[in-house]
């Protein structure tokens, strides 16, 4: 279908999830209004209706990237500050990005595999769906992009005798085990972060990237890349997570609606966690 007509359903979909269904409605609404106490009520609902008109729209592109065609998402996604990538490939070194949930990740998937000198893989937790788990890596892959089950991210960085090669990471989830995870203040709340990224870029002394998406119009994003270490090994514990943050939290609040708040961000307080350990 053409994405003129997917919108058309997703406008549709709009109507039942946000009216109708209400889907996920309490942990959106809670997760928004505990976000941004000092807006207004009008303010904290536009975010809400607008993300779930976002949510729709993510649902349609992502049933269209089955089938998509390569040309068709460079049309919709372009990539700045490529050079931030290009310099390390040349420079012979391998490298961390890390990004959030935040705009269409995706279109990103699909899109990103080409940019760059660099090799491009991304660490993803497999689904328990093998039909599924098969469309989402191939439909990820069309531009060239591997997939790298959690579990075997570290036999990756290991490898030895590869060009130089950059491992995404989604960094932004409730962690698995949030005591080990790197807890600061996101968006007024003690919040854990995955801290794997920082830990895999100290240990083999790969430079760290932030890949930061935004939202230009419906169905349209551009991707930049921001340096935030060429040193990990020099990095006080916490500050390559915090620096990621830091920039993470600008750009959800330069516009709120893109970020995925439907996923259950603030489990526990850190409180809670530690009482429970």
């Amino acid at each position: 279908m053409p994405y003129f007509i997917l919108y058309g359903i997703s406008n549709f979909m709009f109507v039942l999830m946000y009216y109708v269904i209400g889907y996920r409605k309490k942990v959106i609404v809670g997760n928004i209004y505990a976000s941004f106490p000092d807006k207004n009520e009008k303010e904290k609902k536009n975010i809400v209706k607008g993300f779930y008109r976002h949510f729709c729209d993510l649902i349609v592109e992502a049933i269209k990237n089955f089938s998509v065609n390569p040309k068709q998402i460079e049309k919709r996604i372009k990539f700045e500050n490529i050079e931030v990538l290009n310099k390390y490939y040349d420079q012979g070194k391998s490298v961390v990005t890390i990004g959030g949930h935040y705009g269409n990740w995706e279109m990103f998937a699909v899109a990103v595999g080409k940019v760059s000198k660099l090799k491009q893989l991304a660490i993803y937790k497999p689904l328990s769906n093998t039909f599924f788990d098969g469309k989402m890596k191939s439909s990820r892959g069309i531009s060239g992009l591997g997939m790298i089950p959690m579990k075997e991210t570290k036999s990756y960085f290991q490898e030895e005798n590869q060009p130089p090669r950059t491992i995404i990471f989604g960094s932004d989830q409730w962690p698995s085990n949030p005591i080990r995870a790197y807890w600061t203040n996101f968006l007024g709340r003690e919040t854990p972060f995955l801290f794997g990224a920082e830990i895999y870029a100290k240990q083999f002394d790969w430079p760290v990237v932030y890949c930061e998406i935004t939202r230009d119009k419906r169905g349209h994003f551009t991707v930049k890349y921001h340096d935030l270490t060429d040193n990990p090994t020099q990095e006080s514990e916490g500050a390559i997570i915090q620096k990621f943050v830091e920039l993470l939290e600008k750009t959800i609040e330069r516009d709120p609606a893109y970020w995925l708040w439907s996923h259950k961000r603030w489990k526990k307080t850190k409180e809670e966690v530690f009482d429970d350990k």
